[in-house]
């Protein structure tokens, strides 16, 4: 068994934790909120087929087969409550946090700028920063203006300006007040669950569309990291990549090679697109994916209330792999769990550190670890019941506390902050 390595982090190091305007602010309109109006009773139908081998299933079922769980709504008031969520950063003792600045928000109808919108972001932004607290802006995070999404969105190249021209806009009105820029948040995972498995909006099913939803993502991120760099040469520009480890389960030459391809496909093939472009690199790490012969079979001796196969150790191979390959500095933009007893956050934060100590005594760098979530959020696709907040909240009441974990994890956090 490997030996425990003596935790140690930089006084700079990034403690915090991410989210995203949709799935917390409440009220938007964007092409989101319109699908959500379209499949909620399709998603409310299919549950138990989707979900019924879970082990959490009796206990979500009751919800996951409302229709109304589809439907984000008031989400959970972030956008009105945002001070009170940024209190519950401060008793955790946190120094960064990752958010998305809403576009339907700002341009809400194509070239139509949203004053009130552009204020609130920059005050948000501003309190963060009046907290202590290292605001890093997402630009992208799945959601799109519905008038953007109707000109075909990132199908085609030709409306790649419009999100560029967005992302000018909002960033000259932050100004000096963030550093960190994520443009895109996980394009890869965006373009399969969109354009492939039909999953999400606009729930297509082409391997073209996917290609070339993949170009223009990538393409977007170019122009607006040339973009951020005339603005502001303080900005450090990236994408937030979802990554997964692939290893394989046997000797056998067909799991060595499906698991290199995997990785190679998932991790590789848009990264060479971007990496030039990126000043840092942003990783989002839920879970590994072991491989036999041409298939992933994991060995899902824990799991997360959406069965994914808790391997929080392996975010140190993630880390090591991608800091070879791409020789940036690393920091992890999302990690987490949907555990709504809050039995095995605890578990996974720890381990998630200790990845992180080891990564960086092989000499990787590292410079910081965003919990996914803060707060309990609308999960897309699968509505309420998924539960990732370091913070419960009560969608009812929209009551906040601080889970056993979210507790615990301040604790930790500041005590590697004196010892920096």
């Amino acid at each position: 068994m490997p030996k425990k390595p003596n935790v140690h982090f930089p006084k700079r190091f990034l403690w915090g934790a991410a989210t995203s305007a949709h799935q917390i602010e409440g009220n938007n309109h964007n092409q989101w909120t319109v699908w959500e109006l379209e499949h909620a009773k399709v998603l409310a139908a299919s549950a138990q087929y989707q979900y019924h081998d879970l082990p959490v299933w009796d206990d979500v079922k009751p919800q996951a087969m409302r229709p109304e769980n589809y439907v984000s709504g008031l989400a959970i008031n972030h956008y009105e409550l945002y001070e009170e969520d940024f209190a519950l950063l401060k008793k955790m003792n946190l120094n960064s946090f990752r958010f998305s600045v809403e576009w339907s928000r700002i341009e809400p109808e194509e070239g139509a700028w949203n004053s009130e919108a552009i204020a609130h972001y920059v005050q948000y932004v501003k309190r963060l920063g009046e907290l202590g607290i290292e605001p890093i802006v997402t630009l992208f995070h799945f959601s799109l203006p519905t008038w953007f999404a109707e000109r075909g969105g990132f199908e085609k190249r030709a409306n790649v300006k419009y999100f560029v021209r967005f992302s000018e806009k909002i960033l000259s009105e932050l100004g000096g007040s963030v550093r960190y820029i994520i443009t895109l948040n996980e394009p890869v995972i965006y373009a399969m669950n969109s354009y492939y498995r039909h999953e999400w909006p606009p729930s297509k099913s082409s391997k073209f569309e996917t290609w070339r939803v993949l170009q223009n993502l990538a393409l977007a991120h170019r122009r607006t990291a040339k973009i951020a760099r005339g603005l502001n040469r303080r900005y450090k520009v990236s994408v937030a990549h979802n990554s997964a480890y692939y290893y394989p389960g046997d000797d056998a030459w067909v799991s060595r090679l499906s698991a290199w391809v995997l990785q190679h496909v998932t991790d590789d093939y848009f990264l060479r697109k971007v990496i030039r472009s990126c000043d840092f690199l942003g990783v989002n790490y839920y879970f590994s994916n072991r491989v036999y012969g041409y298939r992933v079979h994991n060995p899902n001796e824990a799991l997360s209330d959406l069965g994914w196969d808790l391997t929080p150790a392996d975010l140190q191979y993630v880390l090591e792999r991608l800091h070879r390959k791409y020789k940036r500095p690393l920091i992890v933009t999302e990690a987490g769990l949907a555990d709504a007893t809050d039995e095995r956050r605890k578990a996974v934060i720890m381990q998630h550190i200790v990845a992180l100590q080891r990564a960086r005594d092989e000499g990787v760098d590292v410079q910081g670890y965003l919990h996914w979530s803060l707060l309990d959020n609308f999960e897309w696709d699968k509505g309420r019941w998924p539960r990732f907040g370091l913070v419960h909240v009560d969608y009812a009441t929209q009551k906040r506390s601080l889970r056993p974990s979210g507790t615990w994890y301040g604790q930790v956090v500041k005590k590697l902050r004196e010892q920096a």
